[in-house]
């Protein structure tokens, strides 16, 4: 959007205008080079004309967009006509030339996450990697730009997004001297707690622990907190930003003694991005983003997990090959994203095994079946058990898609859960979510239904988005029998601009469409939440002897209340609720803007103003990229084909001569 920063706010000028053309190219055109290495060579050059020909295509829409508003500066009242192309062009100006494309790589402790990134990046030590424990803390972006340097963002907690957790992390520490010394050893031991400490400590120094929020409020962090609440880190080499980053992606260790090891702001951290100058691997708009994997305790930083995970097109499931089979951790990772294609915009989960070279060949050997053809190597045995492998996965991955998932348990955690309303997320822990235990049923149920209703490969009579596609070609061939009737039929300028413009509203309905399912999609848990939240307060609340089970009993009998009074009923109409919000929402969003556009297309001057600013310099000059663009397919059409004879016909292709 570069181009167009150029041009918003400035006065309209010529489109070849040497001023603005020909700095562009000189601080462009190294860039250019880079950019498409990615791509195979045949591709590489008509993508670098692709790129010009959008650059100078944005420079006419602003320079159009500055002369309509101009026209119209000094109006009290704007006709709908007008505003509708205002919005339009803006929409054309703004719009990216391509949306981006987030993979997301999901996996436990120790799965290889960052060292695939760091492979793929081909930095070897660029994020920090450990086979004993965790090491990325928080979610990380990994992204190609045109900038010269490395650079990093890390994204702190807000004031009052850190207040709430400090709240809730001194309430999960709350202890009352009418444990016994049983409860009391329990409690110290439980993970939940111990990672509050941690934290508390890393934050404030020792003994934070041991203050209650008031005084915790009151009390100085040990590191500086900058006021953006945003630290960018930038570098001249991917190693020196590297060590620069290290300490805050990095989960930190305490020492024997129990003092940090780092002095940093890790606790605050929320999120990382990081942007690579000109990458050769990663196509600029490829986002690769390592996601930890179970949430966080804090409600935002959970809530960010969540959509990170739900707005990533592909999902890479990491297991190393030892754990690849049976790992409760594994399993629980593929589940989940199982449940963000059903949510999100994930249209296609993989499994990506890794350190597939690990393997004790005479153990191996010795499990094998009898009648197996012999094996003579550790490469032959590796690549067969790797081959079983993806077999029996493939397998498993196809019938979790047509996906039951068991409740999730809990143990000394309650009071975390019932402090955040039923979920427990933590950096190092498992995720809990009784929630969507609790409608986990449910959910085996409208599944199939659900993923029919959205989904984005092979089509059924159910699918959505095939229907719109058929509507919209219906509804263009009625456009088209309009303009007859409304003597169009030799105005190509307007039957142009009628089949355009129904594409370009009806094509915008798909991302709608996805934003809203995962709200309607969530609303079962989201009400079943709603119903026990009080009882999850009144069991937060609940301290001194036998807590836990008596946290347990309110819960029980808080969910069979609930349940009597019609909670899964209300759930199941407020998410019939939401897919009658979203049908309501496509018919308004449809009506209103094919009206104004019909509006627009057939007045003669009612519905605009008697005299706009002249666009026809701006009206020839879009003719002439058009017919570029086409040459340009063209071409590119050839290429390829003449690339493909070439290779079909090339010796090396062809069979050896008879003797």
């Amino acid at each position: 959007m570069e181009d167009t920063e150029d041009f918003v706010g400035q006065g309209p000028h010529p489109v070849d205008n040497d001023v603005f053309k020909e700095p562009m190219k000189k601080r462009r055109r190294s860039d250019r080079d880079q950019r498409f290495r990615a791509f195979p060579s045949v591709e590489q050059s008509a993508l670098k004309e692709y790129e010009k020909l959008e650059s100078r295509t944005r420079r006419v829409l602003s320079n159009t967009y500055q002369k309509l508003i101009q026209s119209v500066f000094l109006d009290d009242s704007i006709p709908n006509g007008v505003k509708y192309l205002i919005n339009r062009l803006l929409a054309l100006i703004e719009k990216p030339s391509l949306d981006p494309i987030y993979i997301g790589l999901f996996g436990s402790t120790g799965a290889g996450k960052s060292s695939l990134i760091n492979a793929i990046i081909q930095q070897a030590m660029f994020l920090p990697v450990s086979g004993e424990s965790i090491c990325t803390s928080c979610i990380v972006q990994v992204s190609s730009g045109c900038c010269e340097q490395y650079e990093a963002k890390i994204h702190l907690l807000s004031d009052q997004e850190w207040k709430e957790e400090l709240k809730n992390l001194t309430k999960l520490l709350h202890r009352t001297e009418e444990l016994d010394r049983e409860e009391a050893d329990a409690w110290d031991r439980d993970d939940a707690v111990e990672e509050a400490i941690w934290k508390l400590q890393m934050f404030y120094g020792n003994g934070a622990e041991r203050k209650n929020y008031e005084e915790l409020l009151r009390a100085k962090p040990k590191g500086k907190i900058p006021t953006s609440r945003i630290i960018t880190l930038k570098a001249e080499e991917a190693g020196e930003l590297s060590v620069k980053l290290d300490p805050y992606i990095r989960t930190q260790r305490r020492d024997l003694d129990g003092e940090s090891a780092e002095t940093q702001i890790w606790p605050l951290i929320k999120h990382v991005e990081v942007t690579l100058p000109k990458s050769e691997l990663i196509p600029e708009g490829v986002v690769l983003v390592d996601i930890p994997g179970t949430g966080d305790f804090n409600s935002k930083r959970d809530e960010m997990w969540k959509k990170t995970i739900d707005k990533c097109s592909v999902i890479w499931v990491i297991s190393d090959i030892e754990r690849v089979s049976g790992g409760r951790a594994h399993e629980d990772l593929l589940n989940e994203s199982i449940r963000a294609c059903q949510r999100g915009f994930c249209r296609d989960v993989a499994l990506v095994v890794t350190k597939t070279d690990k393997l004790h060949l005479p153990e191996y050997l010795r499990e094998r079946k009898v009648g197996n053809r012999a094996i003579s190597s550790q490469r032959e045995a590796v690549l067969e058990r790797n081959e079983m492998i993806k077999l029996q996965r493939n397998r498993i991955l196809k019938e979790k898609l047509k996906r039951s998932r068991g409740n999730q348990g809990f143990h000394q955690t309650l009071k975390a859960v019932c402090l955040k309303n039923g979920i427990y997320a933590s950096r190092t822990l498992a995720r809990i979510d009784l929630n969507e235990a609790i409608t986990q049923p449910i959910y085996d149920q409208i599944d199939p239904v659900f993923g029919g209703i959205f989904r984005t490969g092979k089509p059924t009579d159910s699918t959505l988005l095939p229907h719109i596609e058929a509507f919209k070609n219906s509804l263009q061939e009625k456009m088209m029998e309009i303009g007859v009737r409304n003597g169009w039929k030799y105005d190509s300028y307007k039957k142009s601009f009628l089949i355009q413009e129904i594409s370009a509203i009806l094509g915008g309905l798909e991302d709608y469409i996805l934003r809203k399912k995962r709200r309607i999609y969530e609303s079962l848990t989201t009400s079943v939440q709603n119903d026990l939240k009080p009882c999850y307060e009144e069991a937060a609340q609940i301290a001194g002897k036998k807590a836990c089970e008596r946290m347990k009993d309110v819960i029980r009998r808080g969910v069979d209340r609930q349940v009597a009074e019609r909670m899964f009923e209300r759930a199941q109409e407020r998410m019939q609720h939401q897919f009658q919000q979203l049908k309501n929402g496509i018919t308004e969003k449809v009506k209103g803007s094919i009206a104004t556009m019909l509006t627009l297309a057939s007045s003669q001057g009612d519905g605009l103003y008697k005299e706009l600013a002249d666009v026809q310099s701006e009206y020839k000059e879009m003719e002439k990229l058009h017919r570029s663009l086409r040459e340009v397919a063209e071409n590119a059409v050839l290429r390829r084909g003449m690339q493909d004879f070439l290779l079909r016909m090339s010796p090396s292709k062809t069979a050896p001569p008879k003797a």
